[in-house]
């Protein structure tokens, strides 16, 4: 899914777009940000080869109404919203935290 959406689609780091329906189900989950990894640290993030490097992003299932707060106030704003309240990125069932 999310290779076909990256066709029509250049995502970069902080973008969000819907996928249609919940992630898993039971979710409430029903977009996806690109973000950098934040529970593993920058090490993890940037991937060291001989003759270059490559960043590594992940896709966090978010809620619509997660979507729409960052839309208006900014990824920064989400991130640092995710970061107060303790987002439980793990959890498929979470709560939003909006």
């Amino acid at each position: 899914m999310n290779a076909v959406y990256y066709m029509d689609h250049i995502l970069q780091l902080g973008d969000t777009y819907p996928i249609g329906a919940p992630w898993v189900r039971g979710s409430r989950c029903d977009h996806m940000l690109v973000s950098l990894p934040y529970p593993y640290g920058p090490d993890w993030e940037i991937c060291n080869f001989a003759d270059g490097h490559i960043h590594i992003y992940w896709l966090l299932p978010i809620t619509s109404a997660e979507h729409d707060y960052k839309i208006e106030h900014g990824v920064e704003a989400l991130e640092a919203l995710f970061e107060k309240k303790g987002l439980e990125y793990w959890k498929i069932h979470r709560k939003s935290v909006v």
